[in-house]
C-alpha cells in the first residue's frame, strides 16, 4: 500500500487526507471506483443520501477484503430526512454496516438544528464517530457552534486554487474545524488545471497539473475528494506523497486564489432541497 496522510479531527479521530468521492456517479460506477481507489491504498471514501449509491458503496467495501476499521467511511444526511427519526437507522443499513465514521448535513436548508440533534444522538450511541457540516456560511456554523453538544469536527465546502476560502480557515482554524474540499480541481476547469504555475511545478516534479493541485491542498492542511470512474486517474490521485512543494512554491498558488466558485447556493434551492425526497428505498 502507499503512503497515506492522516489528519487529527477535533476528537481525536484520524482522518485520511485524500479520498475518493462518488458524487454523480451510478451504483455500479461508485461500486467499481472505490473497489480501484482501496486497492491503490485510499482509507476514504464520501457518499451521501442524495448520490443514491450508498448500498454500492456498502458492497464494495466488503468486496475489498480491507478490514472495516481500516476504511474511513463518510456520508451525509440530506435535508427531507433532519426530521426523520430513524434517518441514520437506515442510512446505516444502506451502507450495511455497524457505524459511520463521518456523518455530514448535507446542506443548511430546513430544520438543520434537528438534523444536528439526531446526529448528535447518533454520536454519544456509538453509530458514528465524527460529525460535521457541508456548504455551511461563517453564520450558519456560528449557529450550530451556540447550540451543539458535540462540535462538528469537518466543514465540506467548495475549495480550490480559485477559491481558498483563506478567511473562513482561519475562523474554523481557532474553532478546530477542518476544511474538507470538493471539486478540489476546480470542477474540471481548463483554464484553472493549466495555470502556468501548475504547469510549471509539474515538470519540475515529474508529476500531472491535478497531481500539483492535490498536493498544494494537502500541504495547506485540506482534506481532498477527488470523484473519478477512471481508475489511471483514481491511482494518480492518489500518487501525491512521494514529493512536496516548497514553501515559496506554496505561496505562489496561494496568489492564484480569485474568489471564484463554481457552485452558487441560493434560499431558492436551499427550500427545493428540503422538498426534494431522494428514493434512497430504490437503490440497487
Amino acid at each position: 500500500m502507499r503512503n497515506q496522510a492522516y489528519v487529527t479531527l477535533n476528537n481525536g479521530v484520524q482522518m485520511p487526507l485524500v479520498g475518493i468521492g462518488t458524487f454523480m456517479l451510478s451504483p455500479d460506477e461508485a461500486e467499481a471506483s472505490c473497489l480501484s481507489a482501496l486497492k491503490d491504498g485510499y482509507r476514504l471514501i464520501d457518499t451521501a443520501n442524495a448520490y443514491m449509491n450508498e448500498k454500492a458503496v456498502g458492497r464494495a467495501m466488503k468486496k475489498s477484503g480491507v478490514p472495516r476499521e481500516e476504511i474511513f467511511l463518510e456520508t451525509k444526511l440530506w435535508p427531507s430526512f433532519y426530521e426523520q427519526p430513524d434517518a441514520v437507522e437506515e442510512t446505516l443499513e444502506r451502507l450495511d454496516t455497524d457505524y459511520i465514521d463521518l456523518l455530514l448535513l448535507h446542506q443548511p436548508a430546513g430544520n438543520y438544528i434537528a438534523g444536528y440533534r439526531q446526529m448528535e444522538s447518533a454520536y454519544q450511541a456509538g453509530k458514528v464517530k465524527a460529525i460535521g457540516l457541508s456548504n455551511f456560511s461563517e453564520e450558519q456554523i456560528r449557529e450550530i457552534l451556540a447550540v451543539c453538544k458535540v462540535k462538528p469536527a469537518i466543514l465540506q465546502t467548495e475549495v480550490h486554487p480559485y477559491s481558498q476560502e483563506k478567511e473562513l480557515k482561519v475562523f474554523l482554524a481557532k474553532e478546530g474545524i477542518i476544511i474538507q474540499a470538493w471539486y478540489p480541481l476546480g470542477h474540471g476547469d481548463k483554464t484553472l488545471i493549466q495555470e502556468h504555475t501548475f504547469t510549471r511545478l509539474a515538470e519540475k516534479y515529474g508529476k500531472s497539473n491535478a497531481q500539483i493541485i492535490l498536493r498544494w491542498h494537502t500541504q495547506a492542511g485540506n482534506i481532498v475528494i477527488p470523484g473519478s470512474k477512471n481508475p489511471v486517474h483514481i491511482h494518480a490521485n492518489f500518487d501525491i506523497f512521494d514529493f512536496a512543494l516548497t514553501n515559496e512554491e506554496m505561496e505562489q498558488i496561494a496568489a492564484l486564489n480569485k474568489d471564484v466558485r463554481y457552485y452558487h447556493s441560493t434560499p431558492e434551492m436551499l427550500e427545493a432541497y428540503v422538498k426534494m425526497v431522494p428514493p434512497v428505498s430504490e437503490q440497487k
